[in-house]
């Protein structure tokens, strides 16, 4: 076991704290930071509470208001939650997606486009065959990674990954395939899903995979960097989420199933979104990339334009504004939380169980940049604290087992267990 240091200079110099904006409580709020005639319903009690863990840092976009109070640098929790981490399993190359098996075994991407079967030893095994070949290149490979609901009858398990469409041209694309009994191939693979048009970038594939309760499979995509027109039309999926039904086929009750979009659609305007997660309530979350300042918190529901390029938190990579420097317009969705500077998300899970006390329905979502595990608790549909977690290494996904333990896949090539102490 590997014990992490859990003490962070999280404050700056007590003499400036007075003076420092902070998002979270009403009656601390710097009213030339946050617009004050925003109606907020919360009524929160701050005391005992610590600052954000980037107080004191400048964001990339300055002189952007949230749109209310609870919408960025939320309070910590007043005691850090401590841990320990062990290796689960060692080894492996860029490790994207996790699923759990049944029987307690974990099937894991590379993003290289391998897939294999973690034991509940840690031993790793030798490459699936089936897997459909990738264009393993940039942020493209083999992507995300979920069990069927109906395992146990119909063993199929569901890939995304980023296609070679022809002449330089790449996109992602979902597929499903039937687990071997002895775990050792995936068999009958098909594509059902394809994100058009494609493009000749290998950024931006978004790629993540949610079940809802209905056995309806959400499906994030990006942008892919290069289209921002069509991020804002809901005829694509590009910069889009898609509800589909396990064949393939767009659900039914879609919001643009009539009409007006491609039927398969959920929601537009997106970015790049590599973290998903069914929360408590059965509604689904995002966390998307943004620009440099501006990654988001999201509750996609049917038919929402996200806004993106036209509204965003942040500024682009030369420093410049997105679009005119906006960040609302009327019929945008804006962010439930967002960060500037950002934590460059990627994997989510919601807690369920019973190893951390206190956890039940807190999003868990991995940092790229932040280089931890950054725990959300929520009130209604706000942020109300935010904690990170140090891991010391790019968090690549994040998964909650069925017995409630934590996993974090490393860019490292390690899979990490938290251990409550």
């Amino acid at each position: 076991m590997t014990r992490l240091a859990l003490t962070t200079t999280l404050l700056p110099a007590l003499a400036l704290l007075a003076g420092c904006p902070r998002a979270g409580g009403p009656d601390t709020v710097d009213t030339d930071a946050v617009d004050t005639d925003t109606d907020s319903d919360t009524d929160w009690d701050t005391e005992d509470l610590r600052p954000n863990v980037q107080e004191g840092r400048a964001p990339n976009a300055d002189g952007q208001t949230p749109a209310f109070p609870e919408q960025t640098r939320a309070w910590q929790p007043a005691e850090p939650t401590a841990f320990t981490t062990e290796v689960v399993a060692r080894g492996l190359a860029i490790p994207w997606g996790m699923a759990e098996l049944p029987d307690g075994r974990l099937l894991v991407t590379e993003r290289p486009g391998r897939l294999r079967v973690v034991g509940t030893g840690g031993e790793v095994s030798d490459p699936l065959a089936g897997v459909p070949a990738v264009v393993a290149s940039g942020q493209g490979g083999l992507l995300d990674v979920v069990v069927s609901p109906d395992f146990s009858t119909d063993r199929l398990i569901f890939l995304t990954f980023s296609e070679d469409r022809g002449g330089g041209n790449s996109a992602p694309a979902v597929a499903r395939g039937r687990l071997s009994g002895d775990a050792s191939a995936l068999e009958d693979v098909q594509v059902i899903f394809r994100q058009d048009p494609a493009w000749n970038t290998t950024r931006h594939y978004g790629s993540r995979l949610v079940f809802d309760r209905q056995g309806s499979l959400y499906v994030t995509f990006g942008d892919r960097g290069s289209s921002w027109t069509e991020a804002q039309s809901p005829a694509s999926a590009i910069g889009a989420v898609v509800r589909i039904r396990p064949d393939g086929s767009p659900v039914a009750d879609n919001p643009f199933a009539s009409g007006g979009g491609a039927p398969e659609v959920w929601s537009y305007g997106h970015r790049n979104i590599q973290a998903a997660t069914l929360g408590a309530d059965g509604a689904l979350w995002t966390v998307e990339h943004g620009p440099q300042g501006g990654d988001e918190l999201n509750r996609p529901v049917a038919g929402a334009n996200h806004g993106w390029p036209i509204i965003s938190y942040g500024e682009d990579y030369d420093g410049t504004p997105i679009n005119e420097g906006e960040t609302a317009r009327e019929g945008m969705e804006q962010p439930v939380y967002f960060w500037d500077p950002v934590i460059a998300p990627s994997g989510m899970a919601t807690y369920s169980g019973d190893v951390f006390p206190g956890w039940e329905g807190d999003l868990l979502i991995g940092g790229l940049q932040a280089q931890a595990l950054v725990r959300l608790t929520l009130r209604g549909e706000r942020v109300f604290t935010e904690e990170w977690l140090p891991m010391n290494a790019r968090v690549r996904d994040v998964m909650v087992t069925s017995s409630g333990s934590v996993l974090v896949a490393l860019d490292t090539g390690e899979i990490r267990r938290l251990i409550p102490e």
